[in-house]
């Protein structure tokens, strides 16, 4: 068995409170990996193009409101 099958195992005989808290962890470790990754984009200029096409569409009056 590999180790995501034994970590899906695991997971799967929690108790209901226990899954809870596994499930909160989850949550926060993956958010700051995501925040994580945006940053090294950013400060590596792979989001430039991005921000500079939505900028002139908005420049442009292509932004949409919500």
């Amino acid at each position: 068995m590999s180790s995501v099958e034994d970590i899906e195992k695991a997971i799967a005989e929690l108790a209901p409170g226990d899954l809870a808290r596994f499930r909160a962890w989850f949550d926060a470790f993956d958010a700051a990996h995501f925040d994580a990754r945006i940053e090294r984009d950013a400060a590596s200029g792979k989001l430039d193009a991005l921000a500079d096409q939505a900028l002139a569409g908005h420049r442009s009056g292509h932004t949409c409101e919500l």
